[in-house]
């Protein structure tokens, strides 16, 4: 039996055939009707300019007996008929022979072009005649000799631009004729195309596409009963051809799901265990989040109460102090003492904000230098020389050797350094000690510098202490100092900026160590030399970005 790509194969150049052939014919009609379109319109070009020839010779003619009876009256009207009529007349010629040159030499283009010759000497000739009458001063003379010229050019000109009219339109009713007939003729033939292709389509389908449907049609509702769940479904195979191999394969298909139906259960039930965990995991995740949220609700109430609490107080001296009739000097020092001290607090409440905004949205651009680490940890240490003697803590730098180097930004280490010194100061407790010291080791291969910061108070929790560098995390130790929880957060943003790590650890006795893990600039080859103590003491201090300094009052 033939398969069903010969068949199709059948199909297609049956109907390439058809196609080819009614491509043909649509070729053939459409340069019919471009042939007989064409001729309509030129010969109705030829009709159009003929009439308006014939206008201007009236016109011509008219001016010319005007200007026979007032001389130089109408001389720039017949001047300008005479050139519309020569215009025309030159371009009726040329057309027509050009039409004489496309038709191949056809007798009636032929006598077209010498019947405009003729017409054009005419013309010639009345022009020549009415310009010689001009030389007449009798006024009747002149005008009885236009007149002749007019009825001389009328008698020759006349008869051969009548028979131009009438052969341009039985040319443009010639032309129309054929166009109907062209008409009629396509009209048949595409009827009768049309009958063929339908009784060959009824051929084609009953021989093939019949058949072919009712086969796609059982395996349509094969696979419709596979849909249901009816895996025993199968199919009569019939003839061997491309739809009856494409059978045999459903078949073996409808055998394997069958098979694997028992392997799907299993993983239906594994699907399930697997779901479980994750809506735990995602219980657990919610979980975390209305932590997160609960952190957030606790910040802003915080945020609200560290900003409310100064401007209280400075309000309130500065209300004091208004309604006071004279102003003792120690008092006006102590209320600005309070509203310096309650201010700078406030200053330092909007920094640690802001800094925390400018480090999440990128805006911090960090300069690395080569930084020697002495000079740095003593400035910022004597930045709090004055609180730490007023609460009663020691301040302690252990600052060997001397030339250790890093590759950092100088002022934001500095910034990070001073905080932790902040927050030593503000939840230890005196009597204290405060050490800051710097070492270097070697991590994982690596030569790192670590900076240590010491203090001896209460101390963290172990189990606290990831927690604690979270945004707005705070440590929970009774008296704790207030604060938004953002400076460890903070510090670990810019050491992670540097290649570092930053880590709590027990102090001494109960209290915390803060741990700086940076890359030594020693390892780098291209590191500039580090400069000497005095070298980098000597010179001052980057202007602070943004960090008040803590100050006697």
């Amino acid at each position: 039996m033939r398969s069903i790509r010969f068949k199709l194969a059948a199909l297609t150049g049956a109907a390439a055939s058809f196609a080819i052939l009614a491509a043909l014919a649509v070729l053939l009609a459409v340069g019919a009707a471009e042939r007989a379109l064409e001729a309509t319109v030129t010969a109705q070009q030829r009709l159009d300019l003929l009439t308006e020839i014939s206008a201007r010779l009236a016109d011509f003619g008219l001016a010319a007996v005007a200007d026979s009876e007032h001389p130089n009256a109408d001389r720039a009207r017949m001047e300008d008929a005479r050139s519309r009529v020569s215009a025309l007349l030159e371009a009726a010629s040329v057309r027509a022979a050009g039409s004489g040159a496309a038709s191949g030499g056809d007798v009636r283009a032929q006598a077209r072009v010498r019947m405009f010759a003729h017409l054009r000497a005419d013309f010639i000739v009345l022009d020549r005649q009415i310009s010689s009458s001009r030389a007449d001063r009798d006024a009747a003379r002149r005008g009885d000799r236009v007149r002749g010229a007019l009825n001389s050019f009328a008698a020759s000109a006349g008869p051969t631009l009548s028979l131009l009219v009438e052969s341009e339109r039985r040319a443009v009713v010639s032309a129309r004729e054929e166009a109907d007939a062209l008409s009629r003729r396509l009209r048949v033939g595409a009827v009768t195309l049309a009958g063929l292709v339908l009784a060959a389509a009824l051929v084609l389908h009953r021989a093939l596409a019949r058949p072919l449907l009712g086969r796609l049609a059982e395996i349509d509702r094969a696979a419709a009963a596979i849909g249901r769940g009816d895996l025993a479904a199968r199919l009569a195979i019939g003839p061997r051809d491309e739809l009856g191999v494409l059978m045999a394969r459903f078949n073996r298909m409808a055998t394997r799901l069958a098979r694997r139906e028992a392997r799907v259960v299993e993983d239906r039930a594994l699907l399930e265990r697997t779901v479980a965990e994750r809506t735990a995991d995602l219980t657990a995740a919610n979980a975390r989040l209305a932590d997160i949220d609960a952190s957030r609700r606790r910040f802003f109430a915080d945020v609200s109460h560290e900003l409310r609490t100064p401007l209280t107080v400075i309000i309130g001296e500065c209300d004091v102090t208004q309604r006071a009739a004279a102003i003792p000097e120690s008092l006006s020092r102590s209320v600005l003492a309070t509203i310096r001290k309650r201010a700078g607090g406030l200053h330092r409440r909007v920094e640690d904000l802001l800094r925390v905004a400018r480090s999440e949205s990128g805006e911090i651009e960090l300069v690395f230098q080569d930084v020697v680490l002495a000079p740095l940890l003593a400035e910022a240490l004597s930045a709090f020389e004055g609180v730490a003697r007023r609460s009663g803590v020691r301040l302690v730098l252990e600052a060997s050797p001397p030339g250790v180097v890093v590759h950092a930004d100088r002022e934001w280490l500095r910034q990070v350094i001073e905080g932790l010194i902040d927050n030593a100061l503000r939840h230890g407790g005196p009597p204290g000690r405060i050490v800051l010291a710097y070492a270097t080791v070697v991590m994982d291969g690596a030569r790192m510098e670590l900076i240590t910061v010491t203090d001896d108070g209460r101390g963290i929790a172990p189990e606290a202490r990831a927690g604690l560098f979270a945004r707005f995390a705070r440590a929970a130790a009774p008296g704790a100092a207030s604060g938004f929880g953002l400076g460890l957060a903070l510090a670990e943003w810019v050491v992670t900026r540097h290649g570092g790590r930053i880590t709590l650890e027990d102090g001494e006795g109960s209290g915390t160590r803060v741990v700086i893990a940076l890359p030594s600039a020693l390892d780098e080859p291209d590191a500039a030399q580090p400069r000497d103590d005095a070298q980098e003491a000597a010179e001052p201090p980057a202007a602070d970005a943004g960090i008040p300094r803590q100050e006697e009052t």
